[in-house]
């Protein structure tokens, strides 16, 4: 019997949150609302979080649908994509593939994720995303693999697929993804791994990313199993002052969760995450970019991440009109500015053998 407990939050934000739980356990509901209730309290940002155990029979949700751009979360989807491609032609993963999905995983290596993400293009992707049932999740455009939009129902339900037999991964791809998790580097277990207990086996992957809008956006995912125990977290949030601040709020939830899940004695030890809690950047657009459509070369140039063109690239690659008006008006050394929007990085020639556009004309 599942005795479900809804309650709301005390958010900094003028909507409340609601935090809504079941369990086939007596009590164990209510007590996990009123704990990570109590553990948001006066957190300011705007937090989702996920909650399954097996056990227990017990689920948790909050925000379970609203959507943030994944980070570094996403490499999770990356490798589960990788290794469920693998398998519909039959086949294992290369040496290659095997090194830089460690390096995604446990070093949340960005060239690593970038170099595969390119190799499985974004249709295997949604394909992956569809078989698994994860249909709130948009992969990020025109590179931008950290800009995948993700929620706490989608992450839960790859979590749930990596830990339980299922028809979209083999048990050997599950294993593997597990395995990696477990191994993640100690700068990098931070988040909802704080304050689990010694018995269970940590498996996790983290994520964040600063904009312009909505500030830091600070993401964990979570399985712990062993001893009895089965289950899963994930805490998705933005609109954070400094990392730290999200990462904060993140494990307080953790915390709470924990030890709800698995009550232990005084002196039974529980995980203490980092002080210096560590994670890998993703590339974001500049600010003001706009994706473009069409299929011309002008549009394929002007929606390419700017990290993956080297200058001589972005001069070589440039549209027909703009290497011509660069040839009119001086050529080489003499264009510091253009009406267009187009400008040196500097303006003494010697400082640029080949002019560096900062942004693309806003017409033509």
């Amino acid at each position: 019997m599942l005795i479900p407990c809804t309650a709301a939050a005390t958010p900094a934000a003028a909507a409340a949150p609601t935090v809504s739980c079941t369990s086939g356990k007596a009590g164990l509901a209510a007590k996990l609302q009123k704990d990570i209730t109590a553990a948001m309290k006066g957190r300011k940002g705007t937090v989702a979080v996920g909650l399954l155990d097996r056990t227990t029979k017990t689920t948790c949700t909050l925000r379970g649908s609203t959507a943030y751009d994944s980070a570094s979360v996403v490499k999770v989807t990356v490798l589960a994509t990788l290794l469920w491609d693998a398998k519909k032609h039959n086949r294992y993963l290369t040496t290659r593939e095997s090194t830089l999905a460690k390096a995604m995983i446990t070093k949340s290596d960005n060239s690593a994720t970038s170099t595969l993400w390119k190799q499985l293009g974004v249709t295997k992707v949604k394909g992956f995303l569809k078989a698994a049932g994860m249909t709130q999740t948009k992969p990020g455009a025109n590179g931008y693999w950290g800009l995948t939009r993700i929620t706490v129902r989608d992450e839960q339900k790859l979590l749930a697929l990596i830990t339980a037999k299922n028809s979209v991964l083999s048990d050997n791809s599950r294993a593997y993804l597990l395995k990696l998790m477990g191994q993640v580097v100690s700068s990098q277990r931070w988040g909802t791994p704080a304050g689990a207990p010694s018995s269970v086996a940590i498996h996790v992957k983290n994520g964040w990313l600063q904009r312009s809008t909505h500030g830091w956006r600070v993401h964990s995912v979570g399985t712990f199993d062993g001893a009895g125990r089965d289950y899963m977290i994930t805490v998705l949030t933005q609109d954070n002052s400094t990392m730290n601040y999200g990462v904060t709020t993140i494990q307080n939830i953790a915390k709470a969760i924990h030890k709800d899940l698995v009550p232990t004695t005084a002196g039974t030890a529980r995980y203490t995450p980092t002080t210096a809690p560590k994670e890998a950047f993703v590339a974001v657009p500049p600010s003001g970019w706009r994706p473009r459509g069409g299929s011309s070369r002008r549009d394929e140039i002007r929606s390419r991440p700017r990290w993956c063109l080297a200058e001589d690239q972005v001069v070589r690659e440039a549209p027909t009109w703009q290497r011509n008006r660069r040839k009119h008006e001086g050529g080489r050394e003499g264009w510091p500015r253009t009406p267009g929007g187009i400008r040196r990085t500097s303006s003494s020639p010697s400082a640029h053998p080949s002019p560096v556009w900062r942004s693309w004309p806003s017409s033509r």
